[in-house]
């Protein structure tokens, strides 16, 4: 089996990723004889409430938290688009594609416009981390104790919708089922067909706005949200396992290539193309 691109890949230029290296992850894509690989870097510019006590002290959130709010370093485009440069002369058999992570950059138009005007980048993300809580933002852990699982993920999947509504510079959106990564053990457990208005409410407004829906190996992908995005009108996918480390680059690509194809999406003219219909 040709696998497809990796096209959401963190390396040491972002914030999160304390243990990434981008020349080990071209090594990795190599090994793995990946057509091409995106460094999908993060570009954040919410501040929000860290939930320190569900995590370990030494966790890197914990550590780059001051009073419990997390602000986002400055991306370093310049220094980022050199270390591409270099990892494009050092693996020529391997497309190395740049690009970038938006964080909710409905919020921040100016500041995503500023990075975006300093670069050009191959494959640009739009993502939602963070949601609103009274004052401040926080993220779906933090969330729950106070709202519950199903209501997170319903505000959750409103603010994609703004997202997908709004005019941001993104191609694909990113992992539309984020808050099943910090799923509560406690909470019944998920079924999308309790959520089904809910996300083909979401897909919809994304196909609408001409963007790809990624399939995320991080939590694969369920393959009912894969059929809906179909059945709404979606276009094209892309394939994402959001590694934050060189051993997770393409993570359980095979299973989500052939959900792919049996949902009807098939590769592009080029390998490091998304999938289309």
């Amino acid at each position: 089996m040709t696998l497809p691109a990796d096209s959401h890949v963190h390396s040491e230029w972002s914030w999160d990723a304390p243990g990434g290296s981008m020349a080990e992850s071209c090594r990795r894509a190599v090994d793995l004889g990946l057509p091409a690989i995106a460094f999908t870097e993060h570009v954040d510019h919410t501040v929000w409430r860290v939930a320190t006590e569900l995590l370990a002290p030494e966790d890197h959130l914990t550590r780059m938290s001051e009073d419990g709010l997390l602000r986002p370093p400055a991306f370093d485009v310049e220094g980022y688009l050199a270390a591409v440069e270099e990892c494009r002369d050092r693996f020529p058999e391997l497309r190395v594609l740049s690009g970038l992570e938006l964080g909710e950059p409905h919020r921040h138009a100016p500041q995503v416009g500023d990075v975006l005007r300093r670069g050009d980048f191959d494959r640009v993300l739009g993502s939602v981390h963070s949601l609103p809580s009274g004052s401040e933002y926080a993220e779906p852990p933090g969330l729950f104790p106070r709202l519950g699982a199903a209501e997170v993920l319903r505000r959750y999947l409103a603010e994609v919708v703004d997202l997908a509504s709004s005019d941001g510079h993104f191609e694909v959106l990113a992992h539309i089922d984020y808050p099943l990564r910090s799923w509560p053990s406690h909470a019944a457990p998920f079924d999308p067909h309790d959520f089904e208005h809910d996300f083909r409410e979401t897909l919809r407004a994304v196909a609408s706005s001409g963007r790809a829906l990624e399939v995320s190996t991080r939590v694969p992908l369920h393959r009912l949200l894969l059929r809906w995005w179909r059945e709404e009108g979606g276009q094209a996918v892309s394939f994402g396992s959001d590694a934050h480390d060189p051993a997770s680059v393409a993570r359980g690509f095979r299973a989500v290539v052939h959900l792919a194809e049996s949902e009807g999406f098939r590769p592009g003219p080029h390998p490091h193309e998304l999938w289309g219909r």
